[in-house]
């Protein structure tokens, strides 16, 4: 039943904004997530959260982490990272994530320079928009 919605999902929103390999590089920098939209239609918004995500792409290879901005407008980071390739199937962009205990995947669903969507096999999908840092350095 989950790749039947995960298919309907995806046929829906390749109507909207596609994603051409040109728009990539696009996804480095710093997201924050504003919301979930579950298969059911209900959604989960975040007003703020302490933690944004950090995206490197070069070349269809990258990585994202966990940060936490700090109000002198550095970051807190840990070595710990998700790397993942970009493929490109059926005209659509696959970010896929594996590690040694799983591997997944995410369609891109949309992707400008102020926020972007993606979709997961369940058909989950998650909104980010750009983070703007606050620098309350008084220098």
């Amino acid at each position: 039943m989950k790749k039947p919605l995960y298919l309907l999902f995806l046929m829906i929103f390749s109507c909207q904004n596609q994603v051409s390999k040109e728009d990539l590089s696009k996804l480095n920098g710093y997201w924050e997530i504003e919301k979930v939209v579950f298969p059911d239609g209900t959604t989960k918004e975040y007003k703020s959260s302490g933690t944004v995500e950090y995206f490197e792409l070069k070349n269809l290879k990258g990585f994202r982490k966990k940060v936490q901005p700090k109000f002198d407008g550095t970051y807190d980071t840990s070595n710990d990272a998700e790397f993942f390739v970009v493929i490109e199937k059926e005209r659509r962009f696959h970010i896929t994530y594996k590690n040694e205990l799983s591997e997944w995947s995410e369609t891109l669903v949309s992707l400008d320079k102020a926020s972007f969507s993606v979709m997961n096999e369940e058909g989950v999908r998650y909104d980010y928009k750009r983070f703007e840092s606050i620098n309350l350095d008084a220098n």
